[in-house]
């Protein structure tokens, strides 16, 4: 048989519509863009983004609805760039088909996308929170009473070789030089700026070090203990369902026991959200979240007083720190051992074992398979505008889950793959069954031969 060769080829001058080729589409997106459409999602968005658009003037417009559409395609697929999802849409039929766009049309490049971004405001991404969350409420995905709170950090679009002096805008490698020098080195090398460097204490201080283009971006050191550049995202988890009911961005050097009550402050404000609305489940009406569930970071006197001012029960990880004196703090000393009885319960201990569960799979969800450890935005109000829609995605995994069995489209990969398997091995275990069956007839006398075993020996 003679080998074929790849011939070049001319194109047709005209296609018809017909003739275009049509993605087989994808169950998930369309199940999820019919839940969006009978919510009402495309009215609500263009109604809160209508003041940052122009009726006669300007570039042409990204539709609100597509604009939210695109960054949730970012945390379904695990794009963790704009230019990514620019380049996944205008290669993808079923994505195509999901943000409305035929064949023909082109897609919105990643520059619009960044564009509108920069454009509408940090409340309206907030606000398309919101109201995801009713969608969840409505199917009694929020229940509210217990929260757990933990922060993670994503590294920032910027690298520690380009921070400069605070005080006299030097750059990190002219300000070794300066100390070379001071210390009697004329022409100092590479090594001896490292040695010089490695031996000196509090090298890496957010007092002393900015970047010049991430001012809000911080040193600190990574979960895998590297140091880098980095924001904090932290969570607020409803331990029922797993729903995220607030996130915030905050500087990476702030302390877990700092950044709690602004969280604690968002959650409250969504949740309050969610009783106004009549849909909801009656179960929201009762109360705001009366119980907090935490890791030990954020156990300390005042944020364990600050729970019973406020009545919430908290469920605070204690750390080792010895025997400890109370004199002159009985309201923190009262505190602390009530949060220490509620932990050694029943409760406490089963809060604590799901409070991994619930809130690190949210964060493996949305920073690892959903691809936002590395950040490649600047500054927080947009990575918050960025984090928020990505979360609202996580969110809608929930929904989507409950709905139809799956949360993302790379879910259904693995389902296709686990009835494979099943099929395998179902196939292999009666193979296997009626081979020991065949076996054992085999070595089994038949009745026949046994009675005239009988006859014989009478």
């Amino acid at each position: 048989m003679a080998m074929g060769r790849r011939r070049a080829s001319q194109r047709d001058l005209f296609v018809g519509t017909a003739d275009l080729a049509r993605g087989p589409g994808h169950p998930f997106y369309a199940k999820l863009n019919e839940l969006l459409k009978r919510a009402g999602f495309d009215e609500f968005v263009e109604r809160e983004c209508a003041g940052y658009y122009a009726e006669r003037m300007g570039r042409p417009s990204l539709a609100p609805g597509v604009y939210f559409r695109l960054l949730l395609i970012g945390y379904f697929e695990g794009l963790d760039s704009e230019r990514g999802i620019a380049w996944r849409v205008a290669d993808s039929l079923t994505l195509r088909e999901f943000l409305g766009y035929g064949v023909t049309e082109a897609t919105p490049d990643h520059s619009t996308i960044s564009r509108n971004r920069r454009r509408i405001a940090a409340e309206s991404h907030q606000r398309a929170f919101s109201w995801v969350l009713g969608m969840l409420a409505r199917q009694g995905l929020v229940k509210g009473k217990t929260l757990g709170v933990d922060a993670t950090t994503l590294e920032a679009n910027a690298a520690l070789r380009s921070i400069v002096r605070r005080d006299t805008g030097e750059e990190y490698q002219e300000f070794l030089e300066g100390l070379a020098k001071e210390s009697g080195i004329e022409t100092p090398s590479r090594e001896d700026l490292a040695k010089l460097d490695k031996g000196r204490k509090n090298k890496a201080s957010n007092e002393d070090w900015v970047h010049p283009n991430d001012p809000d971006a911080k040193i600190t050191k990574m979960k895998d203990g590297r140091t880098h550049l980095a924001h904090k995202a932290e969570h607020a988890v409803d331990m029922e369902t797993g729903a995220v009911l607030g996130v915030t961005v905050q500087p990476a050097n702030r302390g877990d026991t700092q950044s709690l009550q602004e969280t604690l402050e968002e959650t409250a404000a969504n949740l309050e959200g969610l009783i106004e609305d009549p849909a909801s489940d009656a179960q929201l009406s009762k109360a705001l979240f009366s119980e907090l569930v935490a890791d030990k970071g954020y156990h300390s006197g005042g944020v364990l007083q600050s729970c019973e001012k406020q009545t919430i029960r908290s469920y605070l990880s204690e750390p080792r720190r010895g025997r400890r004196r109370w004199r002159g703090r009985p309201a923190e000393r009262d505190a602390t051992y009530a949060n220490r009885r509620r932990i050694r319960g029943e409760r406490g201990r089963r809060l604590l074992r799901q409070r991994g569960e619930k809130i690190e799979r949210g964060f493996a969800h949305c920073y690892e398979t959903g691809g936002l450890r590395r950040m490649h935005l600047r500054g927080h109000p947009n990575i918050l505008k960025r984090l928020l829609v990505h979360v609202a995605g996580h969110n809608l995994g929930l929904l989507m889950r409950k709905v139809c069995g799956y949360g993302t489209p790379r879910a259904l990969q693995g389902l296709a793959f686990a009835l494979h398997r099943a099929a395998v091995v179902l196939r292999i275990a009666s193979w296997v069954l009626l081979r020991r069956l065949t076996a054992y007839i085999k070595k089994s006398p038949s009745p026949h031969s046994h009675h005239a075993d009988i006859h014989m020996t009478q």
